[in-house]
Formats: C-alpha cells, sequence, structure tokens
C-alpha cells in the first residue's frame, strides 16, 4: 500500500504576519520595500519570510502596484548587427548588472528599424516600467517622444529636436576623437583620413565634428573623409575608397575598433605597412582593437559602466527621484602599436 503524499501548500502573507506578530499590510510594505516600515518589525517580517520560505506573488505585487518590475532594453538594429558588436554586450552587461541589486527584470528587445511602431507599442502596452534605448538613429522618431508616457533613458545625446529634454548617458564624443587625432597629428602625421560612423547617428556625428576640429586647429585640409556603418567590412571597403583617390594618406582615424581593423585588412591588401607607412587609431577599446594585428591605439570607453549608469537612471525616473538629465562618461586614450612602433 502506498501513502499519498499531500503537497504542502506555499506560505502565505497571512502566516508571514502571523509568524512576525504584525499586521497584513506592514509585511505587504516590507515586500514592496516600502520605507514606512519601522527597523523592528522589518527585521521580525524578513526573519518569518525566511523562516517559512515565502515567496511574493509577483503578479499580484505587480497589480496592486501598477508596475511589472520589467525594464527593455531596446537596441533599434538587426539582430546580427547586436549579436557581433561587443559594445551592446558590455552596455547590456553593465545594465544587467545594475538591475540585478533591484527588484527589476531585463528584458532585451531587438527591435529593426523597420518595426519601431510595433516596438512602440510593445513598451507602452502596460508590459514594462521603463526603457533603456541604444544606437538610437535619428529617423527613430518612435523613440523620441515615448518619454513623455514611459520613463526613458539613452544611450547617446540625441540627434533630432523631439527629442530635447530627454535623460542619456553619454560620453564626449567630440572631444575624445579631437584628443586621438591630436595624438596623431603629435606624431608629426599630416595626410590624416577618416572612416566616420553612420551621419544618423549621435557617435557618427560627434566624432566627426572631433576630427574636423583637430584637423583645422593643426591647419591641415579636412576633406579626406568616408563613411561607414561601424564594421569591419565597412571599415575595409572605405578605406579602400580612401586610398582609391590617389592622394597622401599617414594616418587615419576610424570611428570605432570594428571599422578600424577593416581598415587594417586593406592597407594590408595594399602593402601598406602599420604604423610605417599610414598610422591607424580607433575607438571603442574593444577586443577588436586588442587583438589586431598591430594592436589598436583607441579612445577606451566605459562601456560596462555606461550600462549601469543607465540603468541607475532609469530605475531612479521610475521611483520618481530628482535625476540629472544628462550624465556624461570619462574616456581615455591607449596608445598602442598601431601608430608608434
Amino acid at each position: 500500500m502506498t501513502s499519498e503524499i499531500t503537497p504542502t501548500a506555499a506560505p502565505t502573507l497571512e502566516e508571514v504576519a502571523a509568524l512576525a506578530g504584525v499586521s497584513r499590510s506592514t509585511v505587504s510594505r516590507v515586500v514592496n520595500n516600502s520605507p514606512h516600515v519601522k527597523a523592528e518589525a522589518a527585521s521580525a517580517v524578513q526573519r518569518a519570510i525566511d523562516t517559512l520560505g515565502y515567496v511574493p506573488n509577483r503578479a499580484a505585487r505587480s497589480l496592486a502596484s501598477r508596475k511589472t518590475q520589467v525594464v527593455a532594453l531596446v537596441v533599434p538594429e538587426s539582430t546580427a548587427k547586436v549579436f557581433a558588436d561587443p559594445f551592446f554586450a558590455s552596455v547590456v552587461q553593465g545594465a544587467a548588472l545594475y538591475l540585478s541589486e533591484t527588484e527589476y527584470t531585463l528584458n532585451m528587445v531587438i527591435a529593426s528599424e523597420a518595426t519601431p511602431e510595433k516596438t512602440r507599442r510593445y513598451l507602452l502596452g502596460g508590459n514594462v516600467d521603463g526603457a533603456l534605448v541604444v544606437s538610437h538613429h535619428s529617423g527613430d522618431h518612435s523613440y523620441a517622444r515615448l518619454g513623455s508616457t514611459l520613463p526613458v533613458v539613452f544611450g547617446g545625446r540625441p540627434l533630432s529636436a523631439e527629442e530635447d529634454g530627454s535623460y542619456f548617458v553619454d560620453v564626449d564624443n567630440v572631444a575624445a576623437a579631437r584628443m586621438v587625432t591630436q595624438h596623431l597629428v603629435d606624431l608629426g602625421r599630416q595626410d590624416i583620413a577618416l572612416i566616420a560612423g553612420r551621419q544618423d547617428m549621435p557617435a557618427g556625428v560627434d566624432r566627426l565634428e572631433g576630427w574636423r576640429q583637430a584637423m583645422r586647429g593643426a591647419g591641415l585640409h579636412d576633406d579626406m573623409v568616408e563613411v561607414g556603418d561601424f564594421s569591419p567590412r565597412h571599415g575595409a571597403e572605405a578605406m579602400r575608397r580612401l586610398l582609391d583617390r590617389g592622394l597622401p594618406i599617414d594616418a587615419v582615424f576610424a570611428s570605432n575598433d570594428q571599422m578600424a581593423a577593416g581598415a587594417l585588412s586593406a592597407l594590408r591588401e595594399r602593402g601598406l605597412s602599420v604604423p610605417g607607412d599610414v598610422a591607424v587609431a580607433g575607438f571603442d577599446g574593444d577586443y577588436f582593437g586588442e587583438t589586431s594585428d598591430p594592436p589598436l591605439t583607441t579612445v577606451m570607453q566605459p562601456s560596462t559602466a555606461l550600462g549601469q549608469a543607465m540603468a541607475e537612471m532609469l530605475v531612479r525616473l521610475i521611483a520618481g527621484e530628482p535625476v540629472e538629465r544628462v550624465t556624461m562618461m570619462p574616456t581615455e586614450l591607449v596608445v598602442r602599436a598601431s601608430t608608434t612602433a
């Protein structure tokens, strides 16, 4: 004869309250992290929760607070591009690290530019409490208007007038690009080309401006520019177009390390040495720069810390706390063998 085992029912909020010797509402406030609970009562509730193994009903909490406790990280790029770019991985890691210490869960949304309205409907459909938007383009107007309805933090400064007043975390791309270009100038390079990033994205626009400021400040011509899409293939194609102009080039600054790595391959194809014939510098400080041959001089930006700062800003916005609209992160010039032998 086999004995029938009756499953033990999950502990309830009322059982926690009885064990702790407090009211049900006090337990609810502790579970929802309310500051309006005396320390002694909060400790008693926590001991009761640990003793009983009580797990709060997330759905009930969401209904009561009208919060989902979910944050969306939106990347308006193709899936292939997201998973090929170490910048995105670092930002996601930073945001996830910060949110792991909170009650929020991170939900990544890879939103191609072809379906922005679908993503917008999802974000405004009560599915999330706020959104982090990374790598947005000037044409992403569906995200520009979200801030009036949903807490939103952008990675990178806004480009469009519709986004004025947005909250964002960024680095000073103009100053950083000026710094790395000045490094090339100080090495005695005079024919310095630029492989610029997309001009519908803040990083592409600002790094072009920084390069131009350094070139004009040094009295050098600033018309050796080709634009790429931040990938190694586009970097190689842009470098070939620059070389095909038949004009002298003794240095090139690429707007990210992926395009700089592509430029290295194109220079190698043409039998040009780096840095002997052409010095090469990039931007980001990712593994493309570390593992290239030769290793790339680059602007190191703290991508993981940027993701953390974005998540912190968003959580504070959701909580209704006062938040500075703009947070700027530091950058650092890392000099390697691609510019100095």
